[in-house]
């Protein structure tokens, strides 16, 4: 049962943290979003390596570190594209992706998906065309730059999480410090480079901080479910997380959904249930 409860909360702190940053860059560059967020989650990703002790070889810190890069290039578009107030499309689009390409990498390695997995993808490409329709008339189609930076989003989370899965159990969260050290570092270079300001508002501050502390929370919350309970039913549930994007999208920024698009969030639910199993 608990770890059925950590994945559900990580999946909720997930969400929340993803619906604050795509709220920060509303007002604020993404990157300087990004860098920020992260920056300002220092300080509980020290606490979580000294409370989950672990013995990390060169390979897992390096995979944590080609991790970190693909994702923070993927929060930075995820951010791109939910600043365009379409929280409710962007999010699953994003999520099913991600889930996807796992799978999409099995079809040319020995870890060939089975027959639910397929499905599942599938299934996310029936979701991602019902979610990407507007209303005829009084609205307008999703606009495809949005569904672009979304897609695009979701393969380096992908990537994300296939590269920081070969990072091994036994060294603890340091595989995650090594992930934040170089998403900082490509941040810091990729604002350098753009002329970024790093400086935020008080208001757009305080929703990057709440979106990189929530972040970190749901790594090691994602973390600990996975090594109590089975990886297939954790991944299952942590997977659901657009679902409190969507909700905070509908009931806090008022957006509106037809029922095409509400179908398709369906789809794009059993697409994450069967890609994780």
């Amino acid at each position: 049962m608990l770890p059925i409860v950590l994945a559900a909360v990580s999946a909720v702190a997930f969400g929340v943290a993803d619906f604050s940053g795509g709220k920060a860059s509303r007002r604020a560059d993404p990157i300087a979003v990004t860098v920020v967020s992260q920056l300002l989650s220092v300080p509980l990703l020290i606490v979580l390596v000294l409370v989950v002790p672990g013995t990390p070889t060169v390979g897992d810190i390096a995979w944590g570190l080609l991790a970190g890069v693909a994702g923070a290039g993927g929060v930075m578009l995820l951010y791109r594209a939910l600043a365009g107030g379409m929280m409710a499309v962007v999010a699953p689009v994003t999520a099913i992706t991600a889930a996807v390409v796992p799978i999409v990498a099995g079809l040319f390695t020995a870890a060939f998906p089975g027959a639910l997995a397929l499905t599942g993808a599938g299934l996310a490409v029936v979701a991602i065309a019902l979610v990407s329709l507007g209303e005829r008339g009084g609205g307008a189609a999703v606009p495809a730059r949005l569904v672009g930076l979304a897609l695009a989003a979701g393969a380096l989370f992908g990537v994300f999480f296939t590269l920081l899965g070969q990072a091994d159990e036994s060294a603890g969260m340091w595989p995650v410090a090594a992930v934040r050290a170089s998403s900082i570092a490509f941040g810091l270079a990729l604002a350098a480079g753009t002329g970024v300001r790093l400086r935020l508002g008080r208001r757009v501050l305080v929703w990057a901080a709440v979106a990189g502390l929530l972040d970190s929370a749901a790594n090691a919350l994602f973390l600990a479910a996975a090594g109590r309970g089975h990886l297939s039913i954790v991944a299952a549930i942590a997977a659901l997380y657009p679902a409190s994007t969507v909700l905070l999208a509908l009931a806090v920024d008022r957006e509106r959904l037809r029922p095409i698009q509400v179908a398709g969030l369906g789809f794009a639910a059993g697409a994450l249930v069967l890609a994780s199993i």
